[in-house]
């Protein structure tokens, strides 16, 4: 998927509030180590919490179970529960959850083209510290 690049976008002046503007509420999303991921893995439609932490990997019960609930308070996923014996439970992402998946498809072409030379790059610096530390 060929992703364009989104024009910059124009914020109203916010003066010495900074903190409330639109913008770092992107950052601070992004900033979630596993809210893009969850979002990704979202994608095609609900799934149970059991689902989402074997699809990822990685992630704790504990984790999984704060992200969610803080992405559902945040109007990013809808929790569905079914009166089933045993209960059963599916997240589902909203209009501003599915949204969310422009930005990470971007994000991910960007890895794809860059990444390896980052990687590279952060390898090169790693060396050259750990060479440092040993003089």
């Amino acid at each position: 998927m060929t992703v364009e690049p989104a024009e910059p976008v124009a914020f109203a002046d916010y003066g010495d509030y900074e903190a409330d503007c639109p913008a770092r509420l992107g950052v601070d999303l992004f900033g979630n180590r596993w809210l893009a991921v969850i979002v990704y893995m979202l994608r095609e439609g609900p799934m149970r919490p059991g689902e989402l932490r074997t699809a990822i990997g990685g992630i704790s019960q504990k984790m999984l179970t704060q992200t969610l609930r803080r992405m559902e308070s945040m109007t990013l996923v809808e929790r569905h529960r079914y009166a089933e014996a045993p209960p059963r439970v599916e997240y589902e992402l909203t209009e501003a959850g599915r949204d969310l998946l422009v930005p990470i498809y971007a994000l991910g072409e960007w890895a794809d083209r860059h990444g390896d030379s980052v990687r590279t790059a952060m390898c090169a610096a790693d060396d050259a510290s750990d060479d440092e530390r040993d003089n």
